[in-house]
Parts: C-alpha cells; structure tokens; sequence
C-alpha cells in the first residue's frame, strides 16, 4: 500500500477518534493517577496508547513526544520533568493538535510553569516544521511544474538552515503507539531521524505493538489495521533490530505484554516497550581500565561483539568503559581503573574481539606494596 494511502488512512482515522473516542485504539494502560489528577477529561479519553513511556522521564529532562496526539503523554512529562524541564510534542494531525493545545493554558496554571509545546511534522521528518509550511503554502501555493520546485527547494532549504527539532537538542525521545503508523518505506528514516535528534547520552522509550510473525501483503493493503495499529506492526525482531541498525545500544525490552492486544489470522499483536541510549559513536582510545562482570550468566556479549565471562578483567576502551558505567549496564560490571593515569593513551583495538587485562598492567609493573591485615572494629565481623 503506498505512502499516500496509509498517511490518508491514519489521518482520517484519528482527526475522527478527536472528535469521538474510540476504544478500539488503544490497549488497557496503568499510568501514575497522580500525574493524571490535572489532566482534563477529554485529554484522558481520546488518548490511543498502548504503553507508559513517560516512567522513563527524569527531572529537568528535554523530552520529544512522537505523535503526541492529544497530548496525554506530554502533560504527564511536564510533571515529571519539572520547571526546569522543557517538552515537546510532535503530530502531523490537526483535530490532535488542536485539542492538545486547548489545555495549554489550563496546565500551566495548574502547575505554575509552562514547558509544553506541540508542532506539526511527520515523525520521520523532524527537520521540517509544517505549521510554517501550511503558512508558507497559503503565500505561494503549488500550480505547476515550477512552482512544485519552488517548493521543494524551500523545503530543503528549511530543513537545512532552521530545522524544527535540531540535531543532538533531545536528552529523551517518546512515543505511545504511534510508530507502527508510518509506512514500512519511511521507518528505517524514522530511526534514523530519532537517532539524529538525540544527545550523545540521550536514549528512546517506545511504547508500540509488534507482532509475533511477519505481517502478510493483504493485512497490509488493508487501511483500517494500518490505522488501527495492526498492519504496520513490526514483527518483535526486526523492532529490535531496527534500533539496533541506527545505531543504539543498551537496548532493552522494558515491558512486553504476556497477552496479545489483538490476534488476527492466528497472528499475534501485542504492545513492548523498548528503552535505548545514544553514545557509542567516536574513536578509541587505551586508557588502561577493565571491567568484570559479576553475572549472573557465565558469558554475555554486547553490542560490538565484545564478549564478558564472568569474573574475568577484561581491557575496553575509554569509551566502552564510560557506556558500562552507566544504566543499564553498571549494576553487572565492576570497574577497574588504573592506579596512574595514563598521560598519553595509545588507540584501541575495538575490533569486536576480547582482550584481557593483566592485573600488574592495572598497578603497574613495579608495584610491590605489601599491606598489614584490615583490622575490625569492635562488634564487626571481618
């Protein structure tokens, strides 16, 4: 089924469950009644989610909302993030946006800051703003071959020189539900654009329904389960694999439901929640640390090929050391760092292949220091 087809589809399908809720939308979700005591009525019941992103937020986070609908997941990030925080909702319908930002005002009084913003844009093309292209177009509407170029010219020069969400601006991308609307032709540009958004350290939680087999041809030709969240499912692999492929790492499978939200033709569609960080970019270098995975399995690999048997010291870069500081990977490793800096760190081979770390590299080689036994104190136990 073509872009247009689909895009006309999802479009249709939603400015009408704007104006009417529609159960059929959405799969049963559990969110924090705290964050939804302000939240208007009408907000809460035209919501189509199937997951809670927003438990992945943080204070003071910069938060971006991919298909930010009516606004539900928005107005719960304003809370979480904070005065000090900054959300921004992304939606290409306008019924959506228009009841989202009714509320505008509402909340902000309500809480005492406002911090939330919703735009139009595709959520594979986030460079371009299209509340500007809508007045642009009203100027210098598209009659011919050469206006048509006028156009795309202005387009690319728009998504170049003043891109709607610029590159590395994002500490933290969301989205409930809404990934499997887009065409199968523009998700690997989809990733891509999430990617590009991001910080270095940033990371994604997506909330969508995937499916435990491929999608066949027909359900895909068929617009209602494209607007219905069904025929544009991932199958649960291949949504993995594509953040994999733009480049993220950490990834994780925060939530996957048991029960399938729905089945049809024996094929099961049900709602995960990944989470995954953006950072392993860059060059490596040797600055003479280790890590140790404690386990619990005998062996784990990343996402690099580089392999972790539990108990050994194993030599990483500067780089992979940072990642593995860090969430999610920290509570599995200790880590190792040498006793001198080292002043002028040769590159390293991250090839994929594991190195071990001798102790005497980590002391250094002429390290001899002999120690008395760790006295107790009174009343503990060595």
């Amino acid at each position: 089924m073509s872009v247009g087809i689909v895009e006309d589809a999802v479009r249709q399908r939603y400015s009408a469950a704007a104006e009417a809720s529609e159960a059929a939308l959405c799969c049963p979700v559990e969110y924090d009644p705290r964050y939804l005591e302000m939240i208007p009525d009408e907000i809460i019941e035209k919501d189509y989610g199937c997951g809670d992103p927003s438990q992945h937020l943080r204070p003071g986070d910069t938060v971006l909302d991919l298909g930010s609908g009516g606004g539900k997941i928005c107005y719960i990030a304003t809370q979480v993030v904070g005065a000090e925080g900054r959300v921004i909702g992304v939606d290409m319908n306008d019924d959506m946006l228009e009841l989202a930002r009714r509320y505008q005002g509402h909340m902000a009084a309500e809480l005492g800051y406002a911090n939330v913003e919703f735009h139009k844009a595709k959520i594979q093309d986030l460079a371009l703003d299209r509340d500007h292209l809508d007045q642009w177009l009203r100027q210098h509407p598209v009659e011919d071959e050469t206006s048509l170029r006028v156009l795309e010219d202005h387009m690319a020069e728009q998504r170049l020189s003043a891109p709607l969400i610029a590159d590395e601006s994002i500490d933290v991308v969301v989205s409930n539900c809404v990934l499997n609307l887009v065409s199968d032709d523009d998700k690997r540009q989809l990733f891509r654009e999430i990617h590009r958004v991001l910080k270095r350290g940033g990371r994604v939680a997506i909330s969508d329904i995937v499916a435990d087999e491929s999608v066949p041809v027909h359900l895909k030709n068929d617009p209602m389960l494209w607007s219905g969240c069904v025929s544009g499912a991932m199958q649960e692999m291949e949504f993995i694999e594509a953040f994999e492929a733009a480049g993220f790492y950490g990834i994780e499978i925060a939530k996957r439901d048991a029960e399938p939200w729905q089945t049809v033709e024996g094929i099961e569609f049900r709602s995960v929640t990944v989470v995954a960080y953006k950072g392993k970019e860059g060059e490596c270098w040797d600055h003479g640390e280790a890590l140790i995975y404690k386990g619990p399995f005998k062996e784990v690999a990343d996402d690099d090929g580089h392999r972790f048997r539990r108990g050994q010291r194993v030599a990483v870069c500067r780089k992979i050391y940072d990642i593995f500081s860090r969430p999610p990977y920290d509570q599995y490793f200790d880590q190792i760092e040498p006793l001198e800096a080292i002043a002028d760190p040769p590159p390293f081979p991250c090839t994929g292949e594991t190195f071990l770390r001798d102790p005497r590299q980590t002391k250094g080689q002429d390290y001899d220091l002999t120690t008395e036994v760790n006295s107790c104190l009174p009343g503990e136990c060595c």
